[in-house]
């Protein structure tokens, strides 16, 4: 299995034809979707036997890829999956065929839009994979660009303001980022995340900042902590975190709809992620040090978006807040992890179940929120755009199938046990209540006003009287039911046997948390 590149077959497959249909000038739309689509499922395909192949009793990195690149620079081509990316590849690989299928009526340049939505996909793949900085900034920064035409392209009346807010949010992060690794990469000759990381464990990264970037009598901390914030606020802009979350809202809801799936549903992952994979390795004394702000800052995200989603009445800002709700459980878990310096075996346990919940709350939300804002899509296309919570009313009488398949969603995502967005929280909130209770107990009432907002939407658009105005409103089409069958399929999969994603990231999560320094 080694022997075939199946990493850079991922990254190439979409990468090429995504640039090959931004130079085809070719307006039939139904040739053009469906070569996206192939070229989607394709790495999906590739994403499978990975899957299949992946050994989850192996913490180490599999299907390594490592090419000298750029010596003199201690650059490398590197990338490989592990327990911590195993679920985002996957993810991702569901997510965009559910894109493309949701945008099958786009006619406006279809070979701009699906080339974009392509080379979006390359950027997350690669994202997710790389483990040297450079080539990975190369594709973090890679998802950003098509990110931002779709939006301004293809967006609603306000799309050029939302998308340039959108950019320069996130490019303001980049910068933070690349800086810092730059830093780095001064101090230690390295780039390399895996090496970054045993430097850290060993108090080694931080002596080295202090002797190459020592300035203004600052000690070795005070320049790590420095460093540190330059690298948390690019992935805080991402997920997005309490403060940084204002671009959010209106990119979302400007959004066409299938984009704003790939946004929630695997862009904001990439913050997480990065979270985990980089700045809990690389910076572990930093973040508890700050520990208790991290976790004020989380539950702030958790308890104000759900009141902002609650005030709400247009559907797509509903959502917008939504997700920022559910990542900041995700956020809350891993503050949480990283604060507590308590040792001895239960405290390596509650960790672990917290950091296990972090990782599959990202891909159970990647499915429930890309599937609800799916229907979202085709609430618009059926009502010619309408998308207002009070616009509707009594739906589920003439769409019986379209109630009954957004409901479970719906209730996926306020985490209706049985269903997948109840096995992440539960393992969020009980690791963090052995570490930090208190934090834990007032984010609670973020799972109250959730399951408020969530059953008010429910209620407003599919029950009570039936609106004369969409006594025709069609039900979904085999096509449509076919877009979000696979995601639906997974919610009860998770739901009903969630080791099926645990039984991937737990043994790298274990050795994760013995391996950090607290």
């Amino acid at each position: 299995m080694n022997s075939v590149p199946f990493i850079s077959l991922l990254t190439a497959i979409p990468l090429v034809v995504g640039f090959v249909l931004l130079g085809w000038r070719s307006e039939k739309h139904e040739r053009v979707r469906l070569i996206a689509l192939v070229a989607s499922l394709l790495p999906l395909a590739l994403v499978l036997v990975l899957w299949r192949n992946f050994n989850p009793a192996d913490a180490d990195l599999q299907f390594v890829e490592r090419h000298v690149w750029i010596p003199t620079l201690g650059i490398d081509y590197f990338v490989g999956i592990d327990g911590l990316s195993i679920l985002m590849v996957l993810l991702c690989g569901i997510l965009v065929p559910m894109s493309i299928g949701a945008s099958w009526n786009v006619r406006q340049r279809p070979s701009l839009y699906f080339g974009l939505i392509l080379l979006l996909e390359a950027g997350l793949f690669g994202t997710f994979t790389a483990l040297n900085f450079f080539h990975w900034f190369i594709y973090w920064e890679l998802s950003l660009l098509p990110a931002f035409f779709l939006i301004k392209f293809w967006g609603g009346p306000d799309r050029s303001a939302a998308a340039t807010q959108f950019f320069i949010y996130t490019m303001v992060g980049s910068i933070t980022l690349l800086l810092s690794f730059m830093a780095m990469a001064l101090a230690t000759g390295s780039f390399d995340f895996i090496v970054l990381a045993e430097l850290a464990r060993t108090g080694k990264l931080s002596v080295a900042l202090g002797e190459k970037l020592g300035w203004q009598g600052l000690s070795p901390e005070r320049i790590s902590l420095v460093v540190f914030f330059g690298v948390f606020l690019g992935f805080a802009v991402k997920v997005p975190l309490f403060p940084f979350h204002t671009w959010l809202p209106s990119a979302y809801a400007e959004a066409s709809s299938p984009t704003t799936m790939l946004l929630t549903g695997a862009m904001s992952k990439m913050g997480v992620y990065g979270f985990v994979r980089i700045l809990l390795p690389l910076f572990p004394a930093q973040m508890q040090a700050v520990g208790t702000w991290l976790l004020w800052l989380a539950v702030i995200t958790i308890v104000a978006s759900a009141f902002a989603a609650f005030a709400q009445r247009d559907l797509k800002r509903m959502l917008a807040y939504s997700s920022v709700n559910h990542l900041g459980y995700c956020l809350l878990g891993l503050f949480a992890v990283a604060r507590v310096a308590a040792p001895g075996a239960g405290a390596e346990i509650e960790r672990s179940a917290a950091l296990n919940g972090v990782l599959l709350q990202m891909f159970n939300h990647g499915l429930t929120a890309s599937a609800l804002f799916c229907f979202v899509r085709f609430l618009e296309e059926r009502s010619g755009g309408a998308r207002g919570v009070n616009d509707f009313g009594g739906v589920r009488k003439a769409a019986p199938i379209f109630c009954g398949l957004m409901g479970i969603s719906v209730f996926a995502s306020l985490g209706l046990p049985g269903l997948n967005g109840f096995a992440g929280e539960f393992l969020i909130f009980k690791g963090v209540f052995s570490l930090a209770s208190w934090a834990a107990i007032v984010s609670t009432l973020g799972l109250l006003v959730t399951a408020v907002f969530l059953l008010t939407l429910l209620q407003r658009v599919f029950h009570g009287p039936l609106n004369e105005r969409w006594r025709k409103f069609a039900d979904l089409s085999f096509r449509e039911i076919c877009v979000v069958a696979p995601a639906t399929v997974l919610m009860f999969v998770i739901g009903i046997y969630p080791q099926a994603a645990i039984g991937l990231v737990n043994r790298t999560v274990i050795e994760m948390v013995k391996q950090i320094p607290f």
